[in-house]
């Protein structure tokens, strides 16, 4: 017998049952070894999502390197607990911990439910990704705050206050990859329709709306009409200069207010309009109907309050977009077509913003032969383009330029009717022309443009 390092008497002539004691050792270790690969790997799993490695078009965890990074287009959500700081300073740091935990728990399968990646927690902030369309991001958001009644229906009972969140989406092109060093790295999301993203979630504190999304999710989703939706205001976000439409999703307001919205969304709606045409005399009096028939709409509390402002002050909540054109940036998108179809479309967009300014509506309806125009000219010929070099974005690109011809289209018919004042039809078109020349026509048509240059064969 010979004496193995460990002290183990090893056969110099193995037996049969010697060989096989040995090979099942060998296995029995093999599997305790795979078995803690996986719940390492799982581990892992928790900490970066499995979706986002394959979004990296990475296999495991072990592939992924410093500085991937991969293009998508997605659907954005930021969602965080309203007046948290005050909530979390009754509470100790270990209950601070198990609240926001029970809450995250509650969270996190509605969002997976809806095919939701969630990026990362800060705090009691939630960032995910959506990337198979608005629908699911949406109806994610909506399921949410279904979960949250239900979460707030127990926390009752225990004695404890409920529980109030904020939820914005936007959709747009984003980089996808890994930042930092070469000991410590983490993912991320990076592009301008994250920053309108967060700049959403916290318009939800100031219009008390629960669900707020952006002019780019609305054009992304397949039927707006499934969802109980409404114009709810133009915001600039910090570095940019366009502003963009923003607006107010109430499938979750209680049964009563839901309804009453739904009575008054038109109303509500142009006196919006109004307001943001400076004409509070007829603003005001929409207003109030609308604060009769649904006392409880904050947005036409808040609409109404700054009616009056105005009336006192002078102040006026408005982007200033009636008193300034738009400037055309010479570095567009490169391609000859289509930055002259783009320069065409600007200028007959500020002579509708000048006639809009003065009151000189009567024959803004001239604008739509344009449009009809300029659709048949330019969409076939960036159609095919994208299709030539394979554009990724070429099939949500089409379906922008689908929705923007139904929207312009249903405009002109209430135009046609003669049922509705000039102005605020004309300001409602001006407000779709801006919102796509900013998301569309400089933002979407330059990204397809610069990708065809680039990629252009030698």
């Amino acid at each position: 017998m010979n004496e193995g390092r460990s002290g183990e008497e090893i056969p110099t002539n193995p037996t049969q049952d010697s060989i096989q004691e040995i090979l099942h050792k060998v296995i029995i270790a093999h599997q305790q070894a795979l078995s803690l690969l996986q719940q390492t790997e799982a581990a892992y799993g928790r900490l970066v999502p499995h979706q986002l490695l394959n979004l990296l078009e990475a296999k495991s965890i072990v592939d992924v390197k410093l500085g991937d990074q991969v293009e998508r287009k997605m659907t954005i959500m930021f969602s965080d607990i309203r007046d948290f700081t005050p909530l979390s300073e009754s509470m100790t740091p270990s209950e601070n911990f198990e609240f926001i935990n029970s809450y995250l728990s509650q969270m996190e399968p509605v969002i997976s439910r809806h095919r939701g990646i969630i990026d990362k927690y800060i705090g009691d902030t939630i960032m995910a990704l959506f990337e198979h369309g608005a629908d699911d991001a949406v109806s994610g958001a909506i399921a949410m705050l279904e979960r949250l009644a239900y979460y707030n229906a127990g926390r009752e009972r225990a004695g404890y206050a409920p529980v109030n969140i904020g939820i914005g989406l936007n959709t747009g092109v984003v980089m996808i990859g890994t930042v930092g060093g070469i000991n410590r790295m983490d993912s991320t999301v990076i592009g301008d329709a994250v920053n309108l993203t967060a700049r959403l979630e916290e318009a939800t504190k100031t219009y008390h709306a629960p669900l707020i999304i952006s002019q780019n999710t609305l054009y992304d989703l397949a039927d707006p009409k499934k969802y109980d939706i409404r114009f709810l205001d133009r915001i600039r976000v910090k570095g940019k200069s366009q502003p963009l439409s923003i607006y107010e999703i109430f499938d979750n307001d209680p049964e009563e207010l839901r309804n009453s919205k739904r009575d008054t969304l038109a109303m509500f709606e142009k006196a919006v309009a109004y307001y943001h045409l400076k004409d509070v005399a007829k603003s005001i009096p929409l207003l109030k109907q609308c604060i009769d028939i649904s006392p409880n709409d904050y947005p036409a509390l808040i609409y109404l309050e700054r009616c009056y402002e105005f009336q006192a002050t002078g102040q006026h909540f408005g982007t200033g977009e009636l008193q300034n054109g738009l400037m055309w940036k010479e570095e567009h998108t490169g391609l000859a077509k289509v930055d002259d179809a783009h320069r065409l479309l600007m200028e007959r967009i500020n002579i509708l913003t000048a006639r809009i300014d003065q009151n000189e509506c009567g024959d803004f309806a001239d604008i739509f032969p344009f449009l009809t125009q300029h659709a048949q000219h330019l969409f076939p010929i960036e159609e095919k383009l994208m299709r030539e070099h394979n554009y990724p974005f070429a099939e949500g690109h089409a379906q922008e330029h689908k929705r923007f011809i139904e929207n312009f289209t249903e405009l002109e018919k209430k135009a046609g009717n003669h049922m509705e004042d000039p102005r605020y039809l004309a300001f409602r078109t001006e407000l779709l022309l801006l919102d796509w020349f900013a998301s569309h026509a400089t933002k979407a048509d330059r990204h397809f443009a610069r990708s065809l240059l680039t990629n252009k064969p030698k």
